[in-house]
Parts: structure tokens; C-alpha cells; sequence
């Protein structure tokens, strides 16, 4: 089973910022597209960012666009996604995923992490 893990989420307060990181196998991570998506306590799960297996392109929603970083690096396996400007609209537990497509649908990522807990305080 593809084991996708992030870490780095944590409390913060509103402005503070953050970086998470999520490891997964070569297997995968050299060829697929990699997004992060995430889910606030009665909300469905959204999409934030997903940048594409070779790492010229990226795409962001609109509520993150320009605070938000999303990088890879493809020796280390790992996707990484640099938040600042943290607003406390931002919390929600974050996910990590991986899809054999160029897509921002979450119905197109095959495989998952566990999610990671955001939380911004104003």
C-alpha cells in the first residue's frame, strides 16, 4: 500500500507561517502529479495547490493564491507546501495526495496522506 506522510502542521497565530511536508515513495512521487487539498470541521475537503511531476507548473486556489508555495524535490521524494500570511480561515486538517493526472479534482488523486492539523488563532 503507497504510504504518503506529511508533517510540519502545528498552532499558530494569525500572520505566522508554516511549511508542510509530505514524503511519499519513488515509485510514484517521479511521475505523478502531486496536490495539496484540505478539510475544516463541516466543510467538504477542497483543494489548496498541486504542482505537476516535472515542477514547472503549479496552480493555486483563489483563497491562497499568493500566500501559499507549493515545491517539490524530486531526490528527496518530498512536496513541501510554504504557507504565510496565515489567516484563520486557513485551519483545517491538510492532505497531501498523488495523481497520475494533471488535476485539481481530488476525485483523480489515488493516493492520500493522513492529513496534518492546521490551526490559526486569531
Amino acid at each position: 500500500q503507497v504510504m504518503l506522510v506529511e508533517s510540519g502542521g502545528g498552532l499558530v497565530q494569525a500572520g505566522d507561517s508554516l511549511r508542510l511536508s509530505c514524503a511519499a515513495p519513488g515509485s510514484i512521487f517521479s511521475s505523478y502529479t502531486m496536490g495539496w487539498f484540505r478539510q475544516a470541521p463541516g466543510k467538504e475537503r477542497e483543494f489548496v495547490a498541486r504542482i505537476f511531476w516535472t515542477g514547472d507548473s503549479t496552480v493555486y486556489a483563489d483563497s491562497v493564491e499568493g500566500r501559499f508555495t507549493i515545491s517539490r524535490d524530486n531526490v528527496k521524494n518530498t512536496v513541501y507546501l510554504q504557507m504565510n500570511s496565515l489567516k484563520p480561515e486557513d485551519t483545517a486538517v491538510y492532505f497531501c495526495a498523488a495523481a497520475p493526472i494533471w488535476s485539481g479534482s481530488y476525485s483523480h488523486y489515488d493516493y492520500w496522506g493522513q492529513g496534518t492539523q492546521v490551526t490559526v488563532s486569531s
